[in-house]
């Protein structure tokens, strides 16, 4: 019996993968394929690997994959890593063994997807990157990539230092950076866009990078170790994403400190709570990185599946929201 061209019964051994993968990797956010918004079990199967729910960005991201996939007709595996590289690998060899049409993920960390890609590649199944990239020998290990340029936004970030740096008075302009997930795209680039254009610049001195882990817990915890190693010595917060600012924020209010006053904040993502904090003055600079990916994955999937021509890197248009913009017509975030 050839399962992948039998749609029924592929469909019903896909149900049993996301059994599989509740109880071997936790999965959350699972629908069983086909019931989601009276979507047509006879389309095509997409195995998501999401790394996790650690943001208002990621949860805003998966939501438009599921948003995109229930308008294409698309029955969207979804798989909740948990922030545990462990898991995604785990999800993509179920998403191998039940012969999806195409897998997604979004990958935790740069290194170790060799091998489990080689056994999609011999599975003759496509691969897609979402968000984050890796480091592979063997670039055909996947089809594409979908999703922002982290180095950009880095380099965003510095440009807008550099022009609030011509209305500050210090001679020394004193930076501490939040960064990251350790080895994860999005902090190396994120690290090295920014630092490309301010390491050589005499008037700019980074105090400390100090990882966050993407989460807002573990900004506060950041900050709140700043604060103590750095008293009154900070002017300018790098983080890399608006959830772990967020966090800091609060540290600093609680000190007393005024943010985006007593203390320059650039961050990195373009959530709601991060512009309505931009708009207070709270924030000075937002570098945007759109989760909407979703419509051009699965635009992406359906031209791999049929033969068609299809780009190896797509990114999304963004922008870099600052205090000296007018932001009063900008619309409402999705996330």
């Amino acid at each position: 019996m050839d399962i992948k061209k039998w749609k029924p019964v592929r469909t019903f051994f896909t149900f049993l993968c996301l059994i599989l993968c509740l109880l071997a990797a936790g999965c959350s956010n699972v629908k069983e394929p086909g019931k989601e918004n009276g979507s047509d079990a006879s389309g095509l199967v997409i195995g998501f690997s999401q790394l996790g729910s650690e943001s208002a960005w990621r949860l805003g991201n998966t939501a438009s994959m599921e948003n995109a996939a229930a308008a294409h007709g698309i029955n969207l595996v979804v798989n909740n890593g948990m922030q545990k590289q462990e898991n995604q690998i785990t999800a993509i060899r179920s998403f191998i063994a039940y012969q999806v049409d195409v897998i997604v993920f979004a990958p935790i960390v740069e290194d170790g997807w060799t091998n489990v890609l080689q056994e999609a590649k011999d599975a003759g199944i496509p691969v897609i990157m979402m968000d984050r990239v890796i480091n592979v020998r063997d670039s055909d290990l996947y089809n594409a990539y979908i999703g922002p340029d982290h180095y950009q936004e880095g380099v965003n970030a510095a440009k807008f230092l550099i022009r609030k740096s011509e209305e500050l008075q210090n001679e020394k302009i004193r930076i501490a950076e939040i960064s990251g997930t350790e080895g994860s795209s999005p902090m190396i680039s994120r690290y090295k866009g920014f630092h490309d254009l301010i390491d050589n610049n005499d008037r700019f001195e980074v105090l400390e990078t100090i990882s966050g882990d993407f989460l807002r817990s573990k900004g506060r915890e950041c900050m709140e170790s700043l604060l103590r190693k750095y008293p009154d010595q900070i002017d300018v917060l790098y983080s890399h994403n608006d959830a772990m600012t967020l966090g800091a924020i609060e540290v600093m209010e609680e000190h007393g400190i005024k943010p985006g006053k007593d203390i320059v904040i650039i961050s990195v993502d373009g959530e709601q709570a991060a512009i309505d904090l931009l708009k207070e003055g709270k924030i000075n600079c937002v570098v945007e990185c759109s989760p909407m990916l979703g419509e051009a994955v699965m635009d992406l999937a359906e031209k791999i599946v049929s033969g068609q021509d299809y780009p190896r890197i797509t990114r999304p248009e963004e922008s870099v929201f600052t205090e000296y913009d007018d932001l009063s017509d900008l619309p409402p975030r999705e996330y």
